[in-house]
């Protein structure tokens, strides 16, 4: 199912704070001659803090709502939160480091860091097990 909500809103507010997202983001639409189209698409939500690998969840539902769309994210945003001191972190061009202790972040994705954050984790194919 395709949500769609104001650009100022929060994606968990959106999604009705549903525990099981499998994607979320940021989305610009534009009228061509195809129609509606995403022109832009990203993964940028601190919220969900999806992995990247969502994006066929995107696709899937962008498909499903008949929107044409170029078959990825235009802007991609790893999000991983730290071991030590469990700070979120934005990892940019690969340094797995994080920004306020500098411990080494996991490579494969981890964000919820709690029982409150949990209820409102991306449920996609890379979630760590319990």
């Amino acid at each position: 199912m395709l949500l769609l909500a104001p650009r100022r809103s929060e994606h968990v507010a959106c999604a009705g704070r549903r525990a099981l997202v499998r994607a979320a983001g940021e989305v610009a639409f534009a009228e061509g001659p195809e129609g509606l189209r995403a022109v832009e698409i990203s993964n940028q939500s601190t919220g969900y803090c999806p992995d990247p690998d969502s994006w066929d969840s995107v696709a899937l539902a962008l498909d499903r709502a008949g929107l044409a769309h170029d078959g990825g994210f235009d802007h991609v945003v790893v999000f991983r939160r730290c071991p030590r001191c469990a700070q979120l972190n934005v990892v940019r061009e690969d340094d797995h480091v994080c920004a306020p202790c500098g411990a080494e972040l996991p490579r494969h994705w981890n964000p919820p860091a709690d029982e409150a954050d949990e209820s409102r984790a991306f449920s996609g194919r890379r979630r760590p097990p319990s």
